[in-house]
């Protein structure tokens, strides 16, 4: 539905920029080109990931969802690029803007990328694929209100030169989603502790669990925006049949889960402490 709104209002707040003579109607419709380009990678993306795991994808593809999220951002990054070039261009000669007709068409825009972020807000989470496309449709509205300050501006005051300038503050606004959404799927592809995870805490809470002598090699990692991973060595005490100490794996797989929401937990258990030598030279070999 957002995905059809946005298409179908572009070509006219393209139209109506190259009317108008408004900068800030150009910069929000070529804004509105991301937002479709976004929300066709978006959709695309959430085919992908809803395919199972396979022999070659043994996590599945969760992971389409935020390489999509940072095209997005990179997209948004020459979007505002380009905006910021035109603007400071127009500031020295803002020709004419035809204040009413901006007005009419950035209001119209605004109710629809309201609408469409409304839609997108509602069930984006922590989903970095749909929060990408949401930032792009919560920009393009703020974009959408600058456009309506010129419009009103050049409407009651003749004052041309706020064209330009609320197109630098569509810039602005457009960078700050862009470098966060960079910064979030950056982390996930750089397999970086998600976000709100604290390691020490995690390691704090296993040996608090009772019958675990010590805590070692812990990593944690995303999956995707939504699904954190953890590996970890844990020594229990004494010497536990192996009954007994898979009964007791499994209870901190289930710790891990409720108190951290890490579904995909791979706990090493020993009865010892072991040859960090040994362990380390391991990782080394599976790294290269």
């Amino acid at each position: 539905m957002a995905l059809g709104a946005n298409g179908a209002f572009l070509f006219v707040e393209l139209l109506g920029g190259l009317l108008f003579g408004s900068l800030a109607l150009l910069a929000d419709g070529a804004h509105m080109v991301s937002d479709v380009v976004a929300l066709s990678i978006a959709l695309f993306a959430m085919g992908l990931t809803s395919r199972p795991a396979s022999a070659r994808h043994t996590y599945g593809l969760g992971r389409a969802e935020v390489l999509a999220a940072q095209v997005n951002a990179l997209v948004l990054l020459a979007v505002s690029a380009w905006i910021a070039f035109a603007a400071v261009g127009r500031l020295a000669d803002p020709g004419t803007v035809d204040g009413a007709g901006v007005t009419v068409v950035a209001g119209a825009g605004l109710a629809v990328n309201i609408g469409s972020a409304w839609l997108l807000g509602r069930s984006a989470g922590a989903n970095l694929n749909l929060r990408a496309a949401f930032w792009h449709l919560t920009s393009d509205a703020l974009g959408s209100v600058a456009a309506l300050v010129a419009g009103i501006a050049v409407l009651v005051a003749g004052a041309t030169w706020v064209d330009p300038v609320a197109s630098l503050l569509v810039t602005v606004l457009i960078l700050l989603s862009a470098v966060r959404l960079l910064r979030d799927t950056s982390r996930v592809l750089l397999e970086g502790v998600p976000a709100g995870v604290d390691l020490a805490e995690i390691e704090s809470a296993l040996l608090a669990a009772g019958g675990v002598d010590g805590v070692h090699h812990t990593h944690v990692w995303s999956l995707d925006s939504e699904q954190a991973a953890l590996s970890t060595h844990v020594q229990l005490a004494g010497a536990p049949s192996l009954h007994d100490a898979q009964i007791r794996g499994d209870q901190l797989r289930a710790m891990l889960a409720e108190r951290f929401g890490i579904g995909h937990a791979t706990i090493e258990l020993e009865c010892h402490e072991c040859n960090d030598d040994v362990v380390l030279g391991l990782e080394r070999h599976s790294r290269s």
